[in-house]
């Protein structure tokens, strides 16, 4: 996996990701300055480098109630504010981007981050930016099917590129510079919650990037078992292509405190951004091990990600546990325990003997 830069032997790699959503605190009907709320998810990553984190994706959405439109501008800021975490989106929305523009960023940022950048491109669970940004969303699959292969191409073609497609002009004997500093970045596809998304990422032979907001262990699994068998149907090895898993995560000293902590952001999260809130009972099954929900005791997370994957054989996890106007101060606890409790038994149990 040395185009993905993934050393296995180093066991699996554990992340956060932000949508960098600026909601307002449940608690206390607080809401911080956009300002304020960038500059926490730039000391965000800073601590979680510290920590010895792996990595930190920032994602975008493009409408009421988040503040990284730019996302690539964030990206950059965290790469100068850091030294070792990979950075990466969390996902770019290829839909509505135009490729060359994405991939000149994101070499750019891979250049000031001494290669460290990724992509994850993703298709928008949120669609309000189709409209701003001048797109029919009629055409939502088709538009992400043609960009996400045009950035694969850019990425993938030494010298001038040509290309010709439905959406935007052909590119004739076009140089994109400058190029990222091993020649090539690591892409890959976000995959949401249905088999038909994740053989598609296994069709193409590309990295998989799974949401998992609720639910069972064994549902995203077979994801994981379909996108692997379309691989190797596709002539694709599928053990050197990785996945990652990502979903809610909150540690504290119990699942009690845990719940208490960070239903209410996530519920009322939910409800002002997708117009329903995160179902109580859902939310409680995380006590379940099966769950792939990582909220609960340090001791206890261990645990859970060590099933996951222990079913899954991913190579990454990353957590979003910055959603919903949760307070700075939650944040910076939990990368302590994280560094202190929960990233030191994850690699001892999972990197190669």
């Amino acid at each position: 996996m040395d185009n993905y830069r993934i050393d296995q032997d180093q066991g699996m790699e554990f992340g956060i990701y932000t949508l960098g959503d600026h909601l307002p605190n449940p608690n206390t009907g607080e809401r911080i300055s956009a300002q304020e709320r960038l500059q926490q998810i730039i000391e965000f990553a800073k601590l979680a480098d510290q920590a010895g984190i792996d990595f930190f994706s920032v994602g975008e959405s493009h409408q009421e109630y988040f503040a990284t439109q730019a996302h690539a501008v964030v990206l950059s800021a965290i790469a100068q504010a850091t030294e070792n975490i990979k950075i990466s989106s969390s996902s770019s929305i290829i839909s509505t981007s135009d490729p060359v523009r994405v991939y000149e960023n994101f070499s750019t940022l891979d250049l000031i981050s001494n290669g460290r950048a990724e992509i994850i491109a993703g298709r928008a669970s949120r669609v309000g930016l189709f409209d701003l940004l001048g797109y029919d969303i009629r055409d939502y699959e088709a538009l992400y099917e043609e960009k996400f292969e045009l950035l694969l191409k850019l990425n993938e073609t030494e010298g001038p590129v040509n290309w010709a497609g439905e959406f935007r002009k052909p590119l004739k004997h076009a140089e994109l510079l400058p190029q990222p500093k091993e020649g090539r970045l690591p892409i890959w596809r976000a995959v949401g919650g249905t088999p038909a998304s994740a053989m598609k990422a296994g069709h193409r032979g590309v990295p998989m990037m799974m949401a998992m907001l609720g639910g069972p262990v064994s549902v995203f699994k077979r994801q994981i078992e379909a996108y692997r068998e379309a691989a190797q149907e596709n002539g694709h090895d599928p053990a050197q292509l990785p996945v990652a898993a990502a979903g809610f995560f909150h540690a504290a000293d119990s699942l009690q405190d845990a719940q208490r902590e960070m239903y209410p952001h996530i519920n009322e999260g939910m409800k002002l951004t997708n117009g329903r809130g995160f179902p109580k009972e859902a939310f409680a099954q995380a006590e379940d091990i099966r769950s792939v929900i990582n909220i609960g005791s340090p001791e206890a997370i261990v645990e859970k990600i060590l099933y996951q994957h222990e079913q899954f054989g991913h190579q990454r996890y990353i957590g979003q546990m910055d959603f919903g106007g949760v307070p700075f101060k939650q944040l910076m606890r939990n990368i302590d325990l994280i560094g202190e409790k929960i990233l030191p038994e994850i690699k001892k149990h999972t990197r190669k003997k």
